[in-house]
């Protein structure tokens, strides 16, 4: 019987890890020693495609024979990128930033096979809406959520009633991988069952 081949997820997040776990895939986890690019002023859609390519091509480049898969989010308002936040400060000045206003969130997907030179880019959006906010709520958020490790400080799958009014598009876009996208990529190149 032939060996399955063989799926990496090239990143630390453990949301990611979670997602990717739904699918029943065996997988494993080598985070990419790579400089991701966070520019505040770049276009969202370019940096998260190029961080996402960044990470799967690093750990491709170890791991020729294996299916490697990179992923990149970030939360873009006002012509702004809001990349993970430094410290609680940062996380609530980006808090109050995006209180009672939508924002976009854009993910890049990166899956690589270069012994079968499988190169497969692409990308997703979603919208969330915030309620408003004062100080009160986004402490009662962070008593519930690290909002440290997260693009925008914040998280839609836990504490969500307390800022989220609504979104649109992929709920597990927003969390950080778009798995409508990532089943379908998967499904192409025979990893999985057709949707």
């Amino acid at each position: 019987m032939p060996t399955p081949p063989r799926l990496i997820l090239a990143s630390a997040s453990p949301r990611r890890r979670e997602l990717l776990a739904q699918t029943g895939l065996a997988f494993d986890v080598i985070v990419a020693d790579v400089t991701e690019h966070e520019d505040p002023a770049a276009s969202p859609r370019a940096m998260v495609a190029h961080n996402a390519a960044l990470k799967a091509d690093s750990v491709a480049a170890l791991h020729p024979g294996a299916y490697v898969l990179g992923a990149d989010t970030t939360v873009f308002i006002n012509d702004t990128v809001l990349n993970k936040p430094a410290d609680l400060a940062e996380a609530r000045a980006m808090l109050k930033r995006l209180a009672g206003r939508a924002h976009t969130v854009f993910t890049g997907v990166a899956l690589r096979n270069l012994s079968r030179g499988i190169r497969i880019d692409e990308g997703v959006t979603s919208e969330v809406t915030f309620k408003p906010l004062d100080d009160a709520a986004i402490d009662a958020y962070f008593r519930l959520v690290n909002p440290l490790d997260k693009a925008g400080a914040y998280g839609i799958q836990e504490g969500r009633d307390l800022i989220i009014a609504g979104w649109r598009g992929s709920f597990t876009n927003i969390m950080g991988l778009p798995m409508e996208t990532v089943k379908q990529i998967l499904a192409d190149c025979g990893l999985m069952g057709k949707f």
